[in-house]
Parts: structure tokens; sequence; C-alpha cells
């Protein structure tokens, strides 16, 4: 490696990719190509990045392997970032592969987490914890096989960051806060200020409001530690985060019974008093007015949320409709987004200010690509997305909703499903 190539690659290992760029812009050999891409990623033009990467890739002969892996993980994370989920993992899994073999474990770890940071996005945490598990959780724990010298801070950063990400889908805000305190700690020692800035942005989840509690008439926010306490408690909460009713470790599901879900969740909001059966009607039935087939129909669907609810609760008649009564919780609270939407999902996954394509957010969100485009289509004329670009370069983003934090509004299972 000449001196050139070595004080580039240290420019861009200190977050400096300007500095990267002035030693190497105008050299075409393959280590150049490689550290002009990534000094482009980190500049934000990934597109140029992406082809220099695959120039770079090809101008590497058979024999150098490992730089060729390396630019497999680069291009990797530059898909990550441009929220390109359809690209091959298994490429990515044979890069890390080759990068173990011949003893590079710092970008064998980069390449693992890349892989982690996609299943979280994709809300796969039981996948993403069995990945993660595979690295060292500690400082002392991450050393090479050569010496005692420890990982680079910047892969110890990301590393709690994806440990305190999985923590906050978890709802386990204890685990979350030290990890982000290790982060923290780490991206001080890196001294690379994008990186302070993302776990700053991290933190903050903590410290916004994730939910709404409605209980007896009152409406109010909640965070993410008083959402952990609240699902840890003896009452009865209907979920309309999750579209469950639960207790404790006994979930019960709603998710594909709409109609169940929203007279379970107009029953939880008058708790303890009753609802009538023209109110159940409009909530359940979309708003039309009752005649005697939609009374019979409500009859219906109360006995099958009878049957479903046996468990922890009854759903008894009264002279003016019906009410919901516990069997051993005290109180019925509803859990609520802090913001309702009709599309919330896909707002919750453009709220991350990355640009999205549509075929990425029927990836993540397990949906047709057509169900996602009407949303966008809807979501858009309501001016609350854009787009820009045309074709399969078209991309959707959206500023986040200021004050509040998306956890509880993307798919994944929260304690207990």
């Amino acid at each position: 490696m000449d001196s050139l190539i070595r004080a580039a690659a240290l420019a861009l290992a200190s977050g400096d990719p300007l500095g990267a760029l002035n030693r190497v812009a105008l050299r075409d050999d393959a280590p150049a190509l490689a550290l002009r891409g990534i000094a482009m990623a980190q500049l934000g033009d990934l597109v140029r990045a992406k082809a220099l990467l695959r120039r770079a890739e090809r101008a590497f002969g058979p024999k150098e392997a490992v730089a060729r892996a390396r630019c497999v993980v680069a291009e990797a994370e530059i898909a990550l970032v441009s929220r390109d989920l359809g690209w091959p993992t298994k490429v990515l899994d044979a890069a890390r592969a080759t990068l173990e073999r011949h003893g590079d474990r710092v970008n064998a770890a980069h390449a693992r987490h890349l892989e982690v940071r996609r299943l979280l996005l994709v809300g796969r945490l039981d996948e993403a914890e069995r990945e993660l598990a595979e690295l060292p959780p500690s400082r002392q724990a991450f050393r090479r096989a050569s010496d005692a010298r420890p990982f680079p801070p910047a892969l110890l950063t990301v590393h709690e960051l994806l440990v305190a990400g999985i923590a906050m889908r978890r709802l386990r805000t204890t685990v979350a806060r030290a990890a982000l305190a290790r982060a923290e700690h780490a991206a001080r020692d890196a001294r690379i200020p994008a990186l302070t800035a993302e776990v700053e942005s991290a933190s903050l989840v903590l410290n916004t409001p994730a939910a709404r509690l409605i209980a007896r008439g009152d409406d109010r926010l909640l965070l993410l530690q008083d959402v952990e306490a609240l699902l840890a408690s003896k009452a009865l909460v209907v979920d309309a985060c999750r579209h469950a009713v639960r207790q404790a470790s006994t979930v019960i599901s709603l998710a594909k019974r709409p109609v169940l879900f929203a007279l379970a969740r107009a029953l939880g909001e008058a708790w303890p008093e009753d609802v009538g059966r023209d109110a159940l009607v409009a909530r359940a039935f979309g708003g039309k007015q009752a005649d005697e087939s939609h009374r019979a129909r409500l009859r219906v669907e109360v006995g099958r949320l009878r049957r479903m609810l046996r468990t922890l609760a009854d759903v008894s008649a009264t002279r003016r409709g019906f009410a919901l009564a516990p069997r051993r919780a005290r109180d019925v609270v509803v859990l609520a987004r802090p913001v309702e939407e009709e599309h919330a999902a896909v707002l919750a996954f453009l709220a991350d200010g990355e640009s999205w394509s549509s075929s990425a957010l029927a990836l993540a969100l397990s949906a047709s690509q057509r169900t996602v485009q009407r949303a966008l289509d809807s979501l858009a004329a309501a001016g609350k997305v854009h787009s820009f670009g045309r074709g399969r370069a078209r991309r959707w983003l959206t500023p986040p909703v200021p004050g509040f934090t998306t956890t509880l509004l993307l798919p994944a299972p929260l304690p207990g499903d």
C-alpha cells in the first residue's frame, strides 16, 4: 500500500471524505477507485459511489479476494442507505466469509452489522438478535486475534446502537439506555461528528412520546419506559399499536379481525361505562346508520369477540348496548399510537428521513407493491409525502413527525407477541 492510499484510508476512517479525495481523486487504480467510492458515499453521492465501487471490484485481480470482498461490503452499505432492501444478501454473506477466512475481522464484523441493520429495519428482530449474538458484545471482547488492540471505536458505536435499537423495539428501556451510554462513549473516542449525531438521534427516542394512553376519558402521552411499565402491569390493555388485547403475558391478537378490534377498542375507551349499539355499529361498520340488519350483525360480532376474549374479559349486554368486564384486571386502558393515520405504517418507515422505493416499502411491510403504491398516492394527494425520480428510480420521503418516536408504529412484535 503506497503512502497516498494509506493516508486516504486513514482520512476515511476518521470521517474526512474530502481529505481522502484530495489524495486519490485523480487516480484510477483499483485501491484508489474503492476509496473514492467510499468517500463519495460519505458525501451522499450514492449513485457515483456505487459505480466507483463496481469499477474497483472489477479492477482487483482474482488473487485479491479480500479487496473485492471489501468492495462488496461497501456496496451493501450503500444499498442499505438507499433502502434497496432487495439487494442480494447472499453476496454479502459470501464476502463476510471471505473476510473472516483471511483474518479481516473488522470488516467481517462490519458486514454482519449491515445484515443486522437490514433485519432490524424490516422488523425481523429474532433473526437480528441471533446475528448480533455472533459478535462479541463488549469492548473487552472486541479483540483481534493477532494482538490486544480493540476494534475501532466507530465499529463499537455501531454495535451498541444495534443493541439499543433491538432493545427499544422489544421495549427493554433499561438495556437500551445502557447500550446508548456505551455508544456515546465509543462515539466520543471515534471523533466522527456524523456518528455522534446518530447516537444523539437514537437517544432522543427514549425521551419523546411513543404512544397515547386512553383511560376513563383521559388521554395522555407515554414515553417508551411508560409503555414498558404499562404492559408489565396487571391492567387489561387494548393495544391499538398491534391490534391486540393483552394482560401481562397473555396476548390475544385481533390483527386479522378489524371489526372485532374496533369493537374492543370502543368498549375499552368507554370502560367502565357501556357503549350504545348505534355507536358500536358506527365504529365497527364504517359509520353506517344502524338498522335491524346492522344490529343483527353486531350481535354476531360481539359473540365472536366474547369467545376470543373469554380468558381475559367478558362482553356483557346492557340495556343501552354492551360493556367490557375484565375477569382479573382492575383497570382497562387503550394504548394508541401517538399520531393515528390511515397509512401509519408507511409513514413510520418514511419518517426515518431516508428515501424509499415502493418495492422496498412493500418488502419491509410484507405487503403487495400495489397496496403500498395506493397508500403512497393517497398520502401524496394529502401532501404528507413527496417523490422524486421516475420509474424504477422513483423514491418517496417525508420529514419525521416532530416530537414523536416511531418505535410503536413500525411492524415489529411487542413483548408477548
